[in-house]
């Protein structure tokens, strides 16, 4: 499954940046979103920003990935 998270952009030098979420932080290309900016939410795609998003679509995609990580984590008390 190929998987794209909102991040935010930290740090802009030409193509190449830094974004953040959750505390986590990775070197990005913006070859394909040249017109973010600092500040900006974007999705990251191995290694690329692919799209920008505004702050509400980046929290609402957050916490739709949020509920279906948690879906898969195992249940402590043996459950299903």
């Amino acid at each position: 499954m190929c998987l794209a998270v909102p991040m935010k952009v930290l740090s802009r030098d030409g193509e190449m940046g830094k974004v953040e979420q959750d505390g986590v932080a990775r070197d990005v290309s913006f070859a394909m979103v040249p017109e973010a900016e600092v500040g900006d939410y974007v999705l990251i795609h191995a290694g690329f920003a692919i799209e920008r998003l505004d702050q509400q679509q980046a929290a609402d995609t957050l916490a739709l990935l949020n509920e279906m990580w948690a879906e898969d984590e195992p249940d402590p008390r043996g459950g299903s």
